[in-house]
């Protein structure tokens, strides 16, 4: 049992996962706190959330995978759980973070998916452990970044994460722990969402773009991209983006997808569950994308991929696209069915990156990654580094 200095009721730690951001990153840590929960019983796990969505979403899964409940619950104020500023999806993160310091302050550790969260250590939380788990493997340079520091432990899914990371000096030795993909665990526990029904089997197509404004193909290509495979019988496709590549969009702009809604090969997801819980990516035969680092659950078993270059970028040698390694890049939207046809063909060049690229991004074991990533918790909480029961 841990008993030096903790926060929580009486000797017990506690522990609080926390969700303010968007709900396909829940995905990254619940896992870890159901391994906490279940293999560390001398400590109190809780989760909070700061929309009711999300809370209903995580009794859900939870009571789908038939583990023991954990105490979950709304952080006040009320009035700012109804904040939306253009259209987002969750209250601001920095309002709800001020709101709650004190709060949050009572735990031992707060373990978070997004980095937003180090914005506690500016308002007086000091004591409390930070927790990183990152809520994706992807090579785009924008989550390694100065934030990492204020975190206690930030956990990586594989070397590729962990060397970059303490190469260029966010985190050191002490405050890194490689421990996989808890998503990963989550996701085999779970029944996969209802897949989309075409009316002709045919090969499917993951067009998965980003919502990065210059990197992610949509805002120059997209519907280009579209309109070719709505006038093309080859393939079936799935349109599932990064999920806030549509939030808070008018909706004069959902309007423009009106001519794709009905479309027999075409299946539009902006954000539901399946665009989040690797149903789309298990399911799919080629994935066309740009710099998501959905790619990495895509590739979890080889298959073709097909990169759109929309902003020109001089990606050869630059590790944030390391990814477009995996598949033919192609710097124009014309032509991207037969890109995608060539890529079918021309796959067998690339297996032996893709194979190479998803050990380099998935450091997994025998043991669990969640059961890892809580492991990591403990001994940070732990005086002393040993495993707890």
């Amino acid at each position: 049992m841990i008993t030096s200095a903790s926060k929580g009721r009486g000797e017990r730690p506690s522990v609080c996962f926390l969700y303010i951001a968007q709900t396909h990153q829940i995905l990254h840590s619940l896992p870890i706190a159901i391994a906490l929960a279940k293999g560390w019983p001398d400590i109190d796990v809780h989760i909070a959330t700061t929309t009711q969505e999300h809370l209903d979403y995580v009794r859900a899964l939870l009571e789908t995978l038939r583990v023991p409940p954990i105490p979950s619950r709304l952080l006040p104020p009320a009035w700012l759980r109804d904040l939306r500023l253009k259209g987002a999806a969750t209250p601001p993160k920095a309002l709800m973070l001020a709101a709650n310091a004190r709060r949050l302050g009572r735990y031992d550790a707060v373990v978070t998916p997004e980095r937003t969260t180090a914005l506690l250590r500016k308002l007086g939380v000091r004591d409390t452990r930070l927790v990183y788990t990152q809520h994706g493997a992807g090579d785009r340079g924008g989550p390694f970044e100065p934030r990492l520091k204020q975190f206690d432990l930030v956990m990586a899914a594989g070397p590729k994460q962990r060397d970059r990371m303490l190469a260029e000096g966010w985190v050191t030795p002490e405050t890194c722990a490689m421990v996989g993909y808890p998503k990963f665990d989550i996701i085999d526990a779970l029944p996969s969402s209802p897949l989309p029904t075409f009316p002709q089997a045919k090969p499917v197509v993951l067009y998965n773009p980003h919502f990065h404004p210059t990197l992610g193909s949509w805002p120059r290509w997209g519907r280009e991209v579209l309109e070719q495979f709505a006038a093309d019988e080859r393939y079936n496709l799935i349109f599932a983006p990064h999920i806030r590549l549509f939030e808070g969009a008018d909706a004069r702009t959902i309007e423009a997808l009106g001519p794709f809604v009905d479309h027999p090969r075409i299946h539009l997801d902006l954000g539901g569950p399946a665009a989040i819980d690797m149903t789309y990516t298990r399911a799919a035969d080629i994935y066309l994308g740009d710099v998501s680092s959905q790619v990495y659950e895509f590739l979890r078993t080889p298959k073709p991929c097909l990169f759109l270059n929309a902003s020109g970028a001089a990606w050869r040698g630059d590790e944030s696209f390391h990814h477009w390694r995996y598949g033919p890049v192609l710097d124009r939207a014309e032509g991207v069915v037969d890109a995608v046809a060539s890529a079918q063909r021309g796959h067998g060049d690339y297996v032996e990156a893709q194979q190479k690229g998803f050990a380099e991004s998935f450091d997994l074991r025998e043991t669990p990654s969640s059961v890892r990533a809580a492991q990591a918790i403990v001994e940070r909480l732990s005086s002393r580094s040993r495993r707890l029961r």
